[in-house]
């Protein structure tokens, strides 16, 4: 995301080439390749990158895109009205995550070490006075994040890059560590269906040459572990009595509201990232009665395949529309607060009714 921030990229297109060479020789992944769609974007400021003619450990002017603008603060906020101009590279990315059913992902940085998990931002609906923003999945996301360091050479030992900077574990809640307004993590989180956690990979953000190597070698397992873990959970499809999808059904774990509710693509599939145990699965079609399954998930990362769980349903026909909503793209959690906040002096009120109305009596 920031072009000065050079060992994503380097070690990206490492990936790919250790993909594309260990297909049909290895058989982990050529499972996960197989069962497994991947896509890589090696860098998201091309031209941050080719603007950092002096290389630097801690700072370049290569962190912004040719505009001056920090695209890791140019998405829409689920907390604050981010008032950011949206540049060309973050539109052609939300545009990406728009047109595509992504499940899993991660953004690549540098100037520390550690993975870092949503929110990046938050309000006191998510927990944010007691410094820390949580979200329905937060499990998922600590799972996730230690799944990244305990697989990293150096990560999980917590220890960050000097004294002042310590990591328990390798992992930190983005708000914990710094609030940030406009991240992709929590745009794709909650935009996107699509959980992302953010990995800082080097204290130093444009190493020098011969280190690239080593950078590559520290990180190599941890991106197949991380990349296996979208294999988490339960997937399936909503159809209706003809066996046609349904696409913008709301499906969604019991006890797991998402502020903009997930919802089944074009094609009716719904995929969710939990953690094994067992669920209550809801499936929502507008306009009709949902449908509740319990589902018992196992750990099936290593099979490379998600718990398959199906939705039919008989009195819906094929005349639902076949168009995809999305939430507006405002500060969502914002107006829950909001209406928490409304509600509170109803509450007080009534329970203040009750005990004159019981004194009364």
């Amino acid at each position: 995301m920031h072009g000065d921030e050079t060992v994503g990229r380097e070690i990206l297109l490492h990936l790919i080439d250790f993909l594309v060479t260990s297909y049909g020789r290895d058989p982990v992944i050529t499972r996960l390749l197989n069962n497994t769609r991947i896509h890589i974007m090696p860098t998201m400021n091309p031209d941050g990158f080719e603007a950092t003619k002096v290389p630097d450990c801690y700072y370049t002017p290569g962190r912004y895109n040719r505009n001056g603008e920090d695209l890791n603060r140019n998405f829409p906020d689920a907390f604050e009205d981010n008032k950011a101009n949206i540049q060309p590279e973050t539109q052609a990315v939300m545009d990406w995550i728009k047109n595509e059913t992504f499940v899993l992902s991660a953004n690549l940085h540098g100037g520390a070490l550690v993975a870092s998990y949503t929110f990046d931002n938050g309000n006191p609906v998510t927990g944010s006075l007691k410094g820390y923003s949580r979200s329905p999945d937060d499990d998922v996301f600590i799972h996730l994040a230690k799944t990244y360091s305990s697989n990293h050479a150096s990560m999980y030992k917590g220890t960050g890059c000097d004294s002042r900077q310590t990591f328990p574990e390798g992992i930190t809640n983005g708000y914990s560590w710094y609030q940030l307004e406009g991240g992709m993590q929590d745009y794709n989180y909650v935009w996107g269906q699509c959980f992302e956690i953010t990995l800082e990979l080097s204290c130093c953000k444009y190493p020098p040459e011969d280190q690239l190597g080593k950078f590559w070698r520290d990180n190599k397992v941890a991106l197949i572990e991380y990349i296996k873990q979208v294999h988490l959970g339960v997937k399936g499809q909503v159809t209706d009595k003809n066996g046609n999808p349904i696409p913008n059904a709301i499906v969604e774990a019991k006890g797991r509201p998402h502020v903009c509710p997930y919802r089944t693509n074009q094609h009716g599939e719904y995929f969710l990232l939990l953690l094994p145990g067992t669920y209550v699965i809801n499936a929502t079609v507008p306009g009709y009665k949902s449908m509740l399954k319990t589902v018992e998930i196992p750990d099936n990362t290593g099979n490379f395949s998600a718990v398959k769980q199906d939705f039919s349903f008989p009195e819906v026909s094929d005349k639902i529309s076949s168009k995809v909503t999305s939430c507006p793209k405002t500060p969502l959690y914002q107006e829950l607060s909001r209406a928490s906040a409304a509600v509170k002096p109803t509450v007080h009120l009534l329970v203040l009714m009750t005990v004159v109305l019981a004194i009364f009596k």
